[in-house]
């Protein structure tokens, strides 16, 4: 059985918009890691320890980023709002078509 390991947010569908790439978004937001680490390569497993790391350093906001401190709000937004654009640029469409 092969092991399945994370692609890496760069080569993460949708410009890393994916449940695996936001997580990692978060995991920079939180300085969890730095935003330099890809996780390009990483097993499932260790994507998993990953998201409860993640998962701890969002309850004190009840996983909200309209709870976050100011700071942390801007730091959100333009971390998303970098990966918005690099999603759209790749071909992301977020427009729902009556075939949607």
């Amino acid at each position: 059985m092969e092991d399945k390991t994370y692609s890496g947010i760069d080569q993460d569908a949708d410009g890393g918009l994916t449940p695996l790439g936001r997580m990692v978004i978060d995991a920079w937001l939180f300085d969890i890691l730095p935003e330099s680490e890809t996780c390009a390569g990483w097993s499932m497993e260790r994507m998993q320890v990953l998201y409860e790391e993640v998962y701890v350093a969002w309850e004190p906001y009840s996983h909200l980023p309209s709870l976050l401190p100011p700071e942390l709000q801007q730091r959100h937004s333009a971390l998303y709002e970098k990966r918005i654009v690099i999603a759209r640029n790749s071909g992301w469409d977020t427009d729902l078509s009556d075939e949607s």
